[in-house]
């Protein structure tokens, strides 16, 4: 009775109206909310949208328009000077046209200069005409290309950006499950400090009673001074525990409200942490599971798949660097001066279409290597999966294993609390009716606090390990 008392008082003070009263699921939101990973990863997923975008684009066709312009210091030339054309007449006999030349009257054969007939008339081509002014020049071409046949490699990459944004989401739901194990971990955490801190609180209220009830006896002369200053050093190492209590308290505030994303110094009561004693689920889970329903629902393993999808696709695109490529090209040329008319200057423009094709035929060995590289990457991932696999179903075990025994646990201390209240209960009666001595109720009292914390760490590791196995099983939901 009395000790229930001492206990009552204790949560009647500490119970001052709180403010900024929180859950455990309003701290989830909080650090869901304001992790900075976290916004990484939807960036991350975003970015992976836009590449999703740029693949899914290589399927239509491109249309580039390119403009240039040029100032020349000369004008352009194509004969050096005046230029001496030979004519051709018609030759009735012949029937066909040859050069007029100039002919010796006596043998009738052509006069020859430096070699050459010498013509009787010519044509007189000067430099002037086949001058062109380019001082000016300016050139556009508006460009149309449509891929036909690319090897496979616009298929390999729009799987690949697929995957890879779904990977991005995978990698972001994991990290929220870590995220919200971190935060049910700090949030635990202060609860178990705070009900260690009534404990302790009401264990040195226990300990200066006995102190009182020393002195008393003390100077009563039923005691001795020997007695009194054990339950003095008693009392000084339980206040020394209150005391790293409260730091450790203050401490672990601090921990939960950075793992939510608020200044250290945020001031918040948890909607837990007055209650006399955590509700715990004491029933144990399955020993067995189906380890193909747990690979599906674990981010991690999907993620790991899907790096292994990529990697499958990685070959593809090196072996399409190995096939014939085919493109359709049409472009329409815009030219200043106008190439199509003589180079005057004015605008020209004309259209023009064709196909591409692009045949590897020897690189060295190159494209072979590429392929088998991209092939070897590609198994060491399918490695990566079934060691992460083999590893998975171990975890599973152990946090299986590790829930039974916490609640085992939980039990136990339990009855145990029950038999050091009966304990304590007894031998505070003896040391009142002078059957026991002051260390016969100390050792009851630190065989109770010893109880009631192994108590409070028994239902906060329930706690833990119920989220922890959730979470490797895949069925930690996180709301986002």
């Amino acid at each position: 009775m009395r000790i229930q008392l001492i206990i009552g008082a204790i949560l009647l003070t500490t119970s001052a109206v709180a403010q900024n009263v929180v859950t455990l699921d309003s701290c989830r939101h909080m650090a869901l909310r304001n992790n900075k990973e976290l916004r990484r990863a939807e960036t991350d997923i975003l970015a992976a949208q836009y590449q999703r975008k740029e693949a899914a684009a290589a399927y239509l066709p491109n249309v580039d328009f390119q403009a240039t312009y040029l100032y020349n210091q000369k004008k352009l030339s194509l004969i050096e000077s005046d230029a001496l054309l030979p004519v051709k007449s018609f030759n009735l006999a012949s029937q066909s046209y040859e050069f007029n030349v100039v002919t010796n009257p006596m043998t009738g054969e052509p006069i020859m200069a430096n070699g050459q007939a010498v013509p009787r008339q010519v044509a007189l081509l000067p430099k002037s005409a086949m001058t062109y002014n380019i001082h000016n020049v300016a050139a556009g071409a508006l460009t149309v290309t449509q891929p036909i046949y690319m090897g496979g490699k616009i298929k390999a990459m729009n799987e690949i950006t697929r995957y890879a944004e779904e990977l991005a989401t995978s990698m972001r739901d994991n990290k929220a499950q870590d995220l919200v194990v971190n935060v049910d971990a700090a949030y635990w955490q202060v609860v178990s400090l705070k009900a260690k801190q009534r404990l302790v609180q009401s264990y040195v209220q226990l300990v200066e009673s006995l102190h009182d009830d020393v002195q008393k006896m003390l100077r009563e002369g039923v005691a001795t001074k020997a007695s009194l200053l054990t339950v003095d050093v008693k009392l000084n190492e339980a206040q020394v525990d209150l005391t790293k209590v409260d730091n450790g308290l203050a401490l672990a505030r601090m921990l939960l409200a950075q793992t939510c994303g608020l200044p250290v110094n945020t001031v918040m009561t948890l909607a837990d942490e007055d209650a006399t004693q955590v509700d715990v689920l004491a029933t144990l889970s399955p020993t067995t599971m189906d380890m193909d329903e747990v690979y599906a629902r674990r981010n991690d393993v999907r993620a790991l798949e899907l790096a292994t999808h990529i990697y499958d696709q990685q070959v593809k695109v090196a072996r399409s660097e190995m096939l014939p490529q085919v493109a359709a090209v049409g472009a329409y040329h815009v030219t200043n001066p106008n190439s199509y008319d003589g180079f005057k200057n004015r605008f020209g423009a004309a259209f023009s279409v064709g196909a591409m094709v692009k045949v590897p035929l020897w690189h060295g060995g190159a494209l072979s290597a590429k392929v088998k590289h991209a092939q070897a990457e590609a198994i060491a991932r399918q490695l990566d999966l079934d060691d992460a696999k083999d590893k998975i179903e171990l975890q599973v075990s152990q946090a299986n294993y590790r829930y039974q025994e916490a609640i085992k646990t939980h039990n136990m201390t339990v009855a145990n609390l029950a038999k050091a209240d009966e304990n304590l209960r007894v031998a505070q009666v003896a040391f009142a009716e002078g059957f026991a001595t002051t260390d016969d109720v100390m050792t009851a009292q630190t065989a109770w606090l010893k109880a009631n914390s192994e108590k409070i760490d028994a239902e906060i590791d329930v706690r833990l390990c119920q989220v922890y196995l959730s979470k490797v099983t895949g069925t930690l939901q996180v709301t986002h």
